[in-house]
């Protein structure tokens, strides 16, 4: 991972809004519907190539390929898997659960969008090694030559893949979760051998606490948490710590989040995955003041913080003073060359689902590059 001693670097999480002729044969790739295979593969060759582009004309440094041709960063792995088929039971988010009247507007909001969530119902296996071939490809290509800094492509974690796909078939919860990570190693080792550093996401560290470990203690959900990155870790041995980054998130929607588990209760668990940077929520209201938790907490030598100082859910666009404020809290305790900018989480994790409105999202993005720009003139000014 590239870092600076003259600026703080910026970047995102990931997804970026598709176009909406992507979005809708997504819809019908999640769903199994009939499509027309070669029209989509230009249209998301297309769309790479664009969302490349983009990122690099609102000045990011480092950039990915949107996951353009994802149906969804925790559900894409349904179209490279074979084990997976019926229905999971629905994600139930416990924030929600005094406020009946609010998570029913909240569904209503959604539309007739819907995500396929199957169930882990044999063996997994590799079926299709061609999809993240593909995405590899069409990443080279608009890549090549660029003035992009750096790039990386997103991958979901086995603890994640778990949240979202009900095991119906493994004797037992570690043995999926190991099941997964036998699996997905190919892809993470495609995804560095390819010269890209590869993004784990990981929300199941964190949004998982109040979602399907809601019943849990905090100690048995860190107890869950250990399990799942040593998974991670074991999916990840044949990567070097510093190719890899990892996100975490409270769950990327606009709710109460009062259930959320601290940052500081689950950190020092979070800091024993291999990865060397670590993504995670700090702009919006429910987790923006955990900054101060680095007053004390030291961090590894070894590791860089890539905190969101804009948030994910609001059309609220940041002002880049306020973002320069959120990147030097973090960059005057850990010092400045430790610290990427970033944002909470993507802004469309679900192909054709975001709550920020894509032009909006664009706007929330150049006022980061602003922000970071602004905040590198304080820092270096001496």
């Amino acid at each position: 991972m590239k870092t600076s001693t003259e600026k703080i670097l910026t970047t995102h999480v990931g997804s970026i809004p598709r176009p909406i002729e992507l979005s809708e044969i997504l819809y019908k790739v999640e769903f199994q519907e009939p499509y027309n295979t070669e029209t989509f593969e230009k249209i998301t060759k297309q769309s790479v190539i664009s969302t490349v582009n983009d990122q690099i004309g609102w000045g990011l440094d480092i950039i990915n390929d949107g996951e353009m041709s994802k149906t969804g960063y925790a559900t894409y792995i349904q179209q490279r898997l074979d084990g997976f088929s019926g229905e999971s039971k629905s994600i139930r988010f416990d924030d929600m659960s005094n406020f009946p009247e609010y998570r029913k507007s909240q569904s209503s909001a959604a539309g007739t969008r819907r995500l396929h969530r199957p169930c882990c119902e044999n063996e997994i296996k590799i079926r299709d090694r061609e999809p993240v071939e593909r995405d590899i490809k069409n990443l080279k290509t608009a890549t090549d030559n660029s003035e992009a800094l750096e790039v990386f492509m997103n991958s979901a974690s086995p603890g994640v893949i778990a949240i979202f796909q009900d095991n119906k078939y493994y004797a037992s919860e570690e043995e999926y979760l190991f099941a997964l990570a036998n699996v997905m190693r190919y892809e993470y080792e495609k995804i560095v051998e390819a010269g890209f550093i590869l993004q784990i996401d990981c929300p199941d560290l964190a949004m998982g606490r109040h979602t399907v470990f809601r019943k849990l203690t905090d100690k048995e959900f860190i107890s869950k948490a250990a399990m799942q990155i040593e998974a991670l870790n074991s999916a990840l041995e044949n990567i070097p710590e510093d190719r890899v980054r990892m996100h975490i998130c409270w769950g990327n929607y606009e709710g109460p989040h009062h259930k959320d588990i601290p940052l500081i209760t689950i950190l020092d668990e979070i800091l024993k995955a291999k990865p060397m940077g670590f993504l995670f929520e700090a702009a919006n209201p429910r987790h923006a003041h955990e900054w101060e938790i680095f007053k004390e907490i030291k961090l590894p030598d070894s590791k860089i913080l890539i905190p969101g100082v804009i948030d994910s859910v609001t059309n609220y666009i940041e002002h880049p003073e306020l973002v320069a404020q959120r990147i030097c809290q973090f960059a005057n305790l850990l010092g400045r060359e430790r610290v990427i900018a970033g944002a909470d989480c993507g802004f469309a994790t679900f192909s054709g689902m975001g709550a920020v409105d894509p032009k909006i999202a664009v706007e929330k993005l150049k006022s980061l590059v602003e922000g970071a720009n602004i905040a590198s003139k304080l820092l270096w000014k001496s």
